[in-house]
């Protein structure tokens, strides 16, 4: 996955935001203000730091040398994934979505209605 694929799929979700409170270099892709991914896009190799499920978190760092804790975020709730090709894009593509989810579902309930968000499904986090 390219740069331009990464900030493609990261707004295409309900609400989803391009903002850069860290400066020009860093790409934070938010929902209703809150931060999903984190990205310095024009970086080589490519990285990007999702939230994600703490049992999984640390599934995902063990199953793949890529995929590390969050690059200075809380290491148990967020993941930094290496984009250099050994990551399947679908997995990341499952990831961004997962991080995506995990901040809408952390919103209020109103708030949730207007991105006309479903929710988790059974068995989710």
């Amino acid at each position: 996955m390219d740069a331009a694929a990464l900030k493609e799929l990261c707004l295409s979700f309900p609400g989803a935001r391009e903002e850069f409170p860290f400066g020009e270099r860093n790409s934070v892709f938010t929902v209703a203000g809150r931060m999903f991914a984190l990205t310095p896009l024009a970086q080589r190799p490519l990285r990007v730091s999702l939230k994600c499920d703490p049992d999984l978190a640390v599934q995902l760092r063990r199953d793949h040398p890529a995929i590390t804790g969050g690059y200075h975020l809380n290491k148990r709730h967020w993941n930094t994934v290496v984009l250099d090709g050994s990551v399947p894009d679908t997995l990341v593509t499952e990831m961004v979505e997962d991080s995506y989810d995990l901040v809408v579902a952390g919103l209020p309930r109103r708030e949730q209605e207007k991105l006309h968000w479903i929710g988790l499904s059974a068995g989710d986090p």
